[in-house]
């Protein structure tokens, strides 16, 4: 089961950690007080 929800403007993005391109791990809350962009490329666009 799954706890999507999807998020309007304003609201406040759930916790989670993702990995970089670099393969480090970084968290949301790193961030902490920062504006942040996410961007998500399709698969093809990356090596492997």
């Amino acid at each position: 089961m799954s706890d999507n929800k999807t998020l309007g403007v304003g609201d406040t993005a759930p916790e989670f950690t993702m990995k970089t391109i670099g393969l480090k791990e970084v968290s949301l809350k790193d961030f902490k007080g920062k504006r942040v962009v996410l961007l998500f490329y399709p698969l093809d666009w990356t090596p492997g």
